[in-house]
């Protein structure tokens, strides 16, 4: 499988926040072992306002479904926003997929 972060044209990158009961559920270490077997690269962290935001790197078919992931199959989450911005390209490369220090 080809790594979501070699530079080609049909990779790209979303900054995802999510809102609801998604603090103190496992939701960033959810995140970080689904983004790993999807082969998508980024980062997640907690956010002091109660939400959780997240920058993904893949394949956009690939994002949607970690996306529509996120707002419906975290175990123990509740999303009730989901909002998603694609970043402008281009973006940094990200190798790997991280939990991050809460802000």
């Amino acid at each position: 499988m080809d790594s979501p972060t070699e530079d080609k044209p049909d990779t790209e990158c979303r900054r995802v926040l999510a809102h609801g009961r998604v603090q103190g559920v496992g939701f960033r270490e959810s995140c970080v072992r689904h983004a790993r077997s999807q082969g998508v690269a980024g980062w997640v962290r907690n956010r002091a306002d109660g939400t959780v935001e997240a920058v993904l790197q893949g394949r956009p078919a690939v994002l949607d479904a970690m996306c529509d992931w996120l707002r419906h199959h975290v175990p123990g989450a509740r999303v009730d926003s989901l909002d998603v911005q694609v970043l402008p390209r281009p973006c940094s490369k990200l190798d790997s997929f991280e939990r991050r220090p809460s802000v």
